[in-house]
Formats: structure tokens, C-alpha cells, sequence
């Protein structure tokens, strides 16, 4: 146990259940930054001459990590980047499916277009009002987060699986920062045509690092217009008008995608297997004490999966209380939302329950 937690010293002093707002930086990756700028202090244009090493090391690892093949890899430097540069490849006049309360990244870069909209409620229900909707108007676009930023409420990969099968000429676009790095995910196996998601949470790699994962016949339905001298820079893209290299037409920072590397392989090393076992377990827990407290939205008691984000009813008072205590959490729509990773303990969790009980009974 001590050795999940050693990596992360601000463990030391604070209750933190905030992962879901800001991952913690591992002393690994913290050290690689240390290392890499004063390389860069040394050594100036010479640390530049080995960057197309860099980044198609860090391109592999991505791909390795999420079973994907590196020419299939873009790296961006956040999800708002890559999903805008995406839209800006798709026709204003297909149809877009989006869920209603979703991640502002998602539906704001979708609405402030002129494509035709339909939403899809975000409730207890969610699968079937994602089919209903499907069954009303296909849409040509399902642009979604695999997990919800608020409720925490997760779509299952293999209901998304399925619904693709059903309808193969829609473009099933996933945000995956809430759900990266939380447990195994096999892309090529999901049935998805595009993941996007940004390092910073789950993956723990710090800010200015996202990456994008396509399957084969993406390149066929977006046609980004986005070009530089970049776009044709590297192992993988060595042609001009290359696919991957639309993503990326400018300088690439191998301070943060170096940092997306060495958190990858950190998460290797810790094991994806007891990870995911970890995060479910803390997730159930979770769900359990808060139904008893009476502290869980009906839309989130009532399903059977759900992640380890949980929006817990709460005002101000509480929130204030909850910090005073070393709690560290966000306020998220209406309540107060909780969030755990593999590096918490149950040790932590009881202690977090019976803060929340004492404050209940006042």
C-alpha cells in the first residue's frame, strides 16, 4: 500500500478525492521534467534534433498502452484541440447526436457550429435514450463522454460496441478524459471510431498533453483542414496530406508529451489489472455508504455500474466543512462531487464516511 502512495506526496496531507478535477503528478514524471529542462538548458537546438525520436517514442507508447497502432496515433495538446480540429473536418450539414449536460468541451465546439443538433437525456435510463434517439434520426456524429463529468455516470464499452454494429456509418467520437487510465481499454477492440483524451486526470501525466486514437476508416469520413510544416515531420507522417499529421501541424512541447510517457509507463509498472480492481472496488464501496447516507441522485442509485466520480448532495456548508477537514473535492452542479483513484485507501474512505456522518447528524 505504501508503495501506491509514495509516488504522490501531497497524499501526506490531504484526504484527496479529486482526481476528477486534477490528477496528482507522479515524483517519476516530476523528475523526467526536471531532467528534460535542464537538458534544454544545456544543450538548446541539440535537445530539438532528437525531438522526432521523442515523439514517436511517446506516439508508440500511446498505442501500446491502448492497443493502437502508432500511425494511428495523433498527439494533441489538450481534448479541445483535437475535437475542434476534428469538427472543423466534418460537414456542417450532418446530423449530431450529443447528450444533454455533457462536458462543455463537447457540446459548446458542436452547438457553436452550424450542424443540426439532437440530444439524448442523461438519467438512469441513458442507453435507452441514446438508442431512442438513434431509432428517431441516425445521426451521423454520437460525439460523448465514455464517463460523465458531473454524475460521474459511465457508458459501458460494450453497449457502445453494440450500438455501433447496429449502425456502422455513424461516427462514434468518445471523450475519454474521465475514463483513461481507470481501467483496461483495448481501442481497437471498442468498436469506436475515435477517443480523445486529455493526460492531466486518470493518467496522471500533468497539463499540456492529450492524445487522439482512430480506427481505419476514420480518415475516410473527417477531412481536417488544419496544416503545417509539422504535418509531415516524423516516422509517421511522411507524406504531405498525411492523416495524423492534420492534427499536429505545429511545434510539439516534449516537455508535456515526454510527461504523457513516463506516466504511461508508471501505470505499467503499478499494473493496469490492479488498478481497474481497485478503482471498482473503491467505486462500489462509495456507492454503498452514500446510498446509506441518502447523498446519491436517483439517476446514479439506480444503476449498477457506474465509476468512482460521485456528486454527492451537498451545499456551501458542507463543502466549506469538507475542506476544513483536508477533504479535497470539487462543487460541480448541484451538489459535491467525489472522485477516487488507485492510490486511495478504504482507510481514507472511512474516514471521509464518517465525516460526512458527522456532519449530518448536526
Amino acid at each position: 500500500m505504501k508503495n501506491l502512495r509514495k509516488p504522490f506526496p501531497v497524499l501526506q496531507q490531504n484526504l484527496y478525492f479529486n482526481t476528477a478535477a486534477s490528477g496528482l503528478l507522479p515524483e517519476k514524471v516530476f523528475d523526467f521534467r526536471q531532467e528534460h529542462d535542464l537538458d534544454f538548458l544545456v544543450m538548446a537546438s541539440i535537445l530539438k534534433e532528437k525531438q522526432g525520436k521523442m515523439l514517436t517514442a511517446v506516439r508508440e507508447a500511446v498505442g501500446d498502452f491502448f492497443n493502437c497502432a502508432p500511425n494511428r496515433v495523433a498527439l494533441v495538446p489538450n481534448y479541445s484541440f483535437g475535437f475542434n480540429t476534428l469538427l472543423e473536418g466534418i460537414d456542417k450539414s450532418k446530423m449530431v447526436l450529443l447528450l444533454e449536460g455533457d462536458y462543455p468541451s463537447i457540446n459548446w465546439a458542436v452547438t457553436s457550429r452550424d450542424f443540426p443538433v439532437q440530444f439524448a437525456a442523461i438519467d438512469e435510463n441513458i442507453e435507452k435514450n441514446i438508442e431512442e434517439a438513434f431509432q428517431k434520426q441516425q445521426p451521423d456524429l454520437f460525439a460523448f463522454s465514455l464517463v460523465q463529468y458531473i454524475s460521474g455516470i459511465k457508458l459501458s464499452v460494450k453497449f457502445l460496441k453494440d450500438l455501433k454494429q447496429k449502425y456502422p456509418d455513424t461516427l462514434f467520437v468518445a471523450d475519454g478524459t474521465q475514463y483513461c487510465g481507470t481501467e483496461i481499454f483495448d481501442f481497437d477492440a471498442s468498436g469506436l471510431d475515435v477517443v480523445i483524451a486529455s493526460g492531466y486526470k486518470w493518467l496522471n501525466a500533468g497539463y499540456g498533453n492529450a492524445f487522439m486514437l482512430f480506427n481505419n476508416e476514420a480518415a475516410h469520413k473527417i477531412a481536417p483542414k488544419t496544416s503545417g510544416f509539422n504535418s509531415l515531420q516524423g516516422k509517421y507522417k511522411a507524406h504531405e496530406g498525411n492523416f495524423i499529421g492534420k492534427f499536429e501541424p505545429g511545434h510539439q512541447d516534449t516537455l508535456n508529451f515526454g510527461s504523457l510517457r513516463v506516466a504511461l509507463n508508471f501505470l505499467k509498472e503499478v499494473g493496469m489489472e490492479l488498478v481497474e480492481e481497485r478503482v471498482k472496488n473503491f467505486s462500489a464501496l462509495a456507492k454503498k455508504e452514500f446510498e446509506k447516507l441518502n447523498l446519491l441522485e436517483k439517476m446514479v442509485a439506480e444503476r449498477e455500474e457506474h465509476s468512482s466520480i460521485f456528486n454527492i448532495k451537498g451545499d456551501d456548508k458542507m463543502f466549506q466543512y469538507l475542506r476544513s477537514k483536508d477533504v479535497v473535492c470539487s462543487q460541480r452542479g448541484t451538489g459535491i462531487r467525489l472522485s477516487f483513484h488507485y492510490f486511495n485507501t478504504e482507510e481514507e474512505m472511512e474516514i471521509l464516511f464518517k465525516i460526512l456522518r458527522d456532519y449530518l447528524k448536526k
